[in-house]
């Protein structure tokens, strides 16, 4: 099994309305499917970009106006995904729920279903300054093209949550991501690197670039796109399939080949999911 992922490092900048957010999706929407690609990913936090639109006495929206845009967030994506024929994972997008807000990553399947996974582990920064909430689940998702998970930014840190990604079924972390400096951005990049190689998966994974002048917390954004493997001798030494130029708005995309992971877990110079210790520590399931 083969599939082709893009991977959007979205540019940040201020607009004036929901239809400048919807044009600056559907180029990049466009530029993936002139690659046909079977899935693209965009970032975490990027429709934070619609909080930039202000209100009517000109003043920037904060983080509880973000749900309101959810209905017009979920149409322009569901209508896109169902025109491409691609499956989209709308980065995340901040929705309400009672009286908690929750950090959402959306998958759009080509026939207009849309699966949802909240953020499992949520920054000091989320909690503080925005009141996030976190997930209480994980799930994985069956597509025609195999099984993924979406894990955001700050979940990709956490070792567990990716070994039962895998004990789940998951081939392909799709880890959509935000960060606003050098350190920020290479503790997400390293654990992916590190969560391929403990798990024998693909990570996708990409962040914001720009800046949105008048958005608290969103003023400084350090990103780039890549695509990351395990690190053996089918795949490339580095275990980068592609990556991005930091910080330029632009998209990368790259071909995964599932049979690989599935030789390298049975017969790879290691095979680090087979040769756990489970007598040792727990398993995951």
């Amino acid at each position: 099994m083969k599939l082709r992922v893009s991977a959007v490092q979205y540019h940040l900048h201020t607009i004036q309305s929901f239809e400048e957010f919807a044009q600056q999706v559907e180029h990049y929407i466009k530029t993936a499917q002139e690659f046909d690609v079977d899935f693209v990913l965009f970032p975490e936090f990027f429709t934070t970009q619609l909080m930039s639109i202000g209100n009517e006495k000109g003043q920037p929206l904060t983080i509880q106006d973000l749900p309101d845009f959810t209905d017009q967030y979920r149409s322009l994506f569901i209508d896109l995904a169902k025109k491409t024929n691609m499956h989209i994972i709308g980065g995340t997008h901040v929705i309400r729920k009672g009286d908690r807000l929750y950090n959402v990553a959306h998958l759009f399947y080509p026939d207009g279903r849309v699966a949802e996974q909240a953020k499992l582990h949520i920054t000091p920064t989320e909690v503080k300054e925005w009141n996030m909430s976190p997930g209480d689940g994980l799930e994985v998702f069956e597509t025609e093209k195999g099984t993924i998970a979406m894990l955001t930014c700050y979940d990709i840190e956490f070792p567990e949550i990716v070994r039962m990604a895998k004990a789940k079924g998951a081939d392909v972390i799709f880890c959509p991501s935000c960060t606003d400096d050098r350190h920020g951005f290479y503790r997400v990049r390293y654990t992916s690197h590190a969560r391929a190689i403990e798990n024998e998966v693909y990570v996708v994974t990409t962040g914001t670039v720009g800046s949105l002048p008048t958005v608290d917390f969103m003023r400084a954004n350090f990103g780039q796109a890549a695509v990351i493997t395990p690190n053996d001798i089918p795949f490339p030494p580095r275990g980068i399939l592609v990556e991005g130029e930091i910080n330029h708005d632009m998209i990368v995309t790259a071909d995964l080949d599932l049979e690989l992971l599935y030789k390298v877990r049975e017969k790879g110079s290691v095979t680090t999911w087979r040769d756990r210790r489970t007598d040792l520590y727990p398993d995951w399931k």
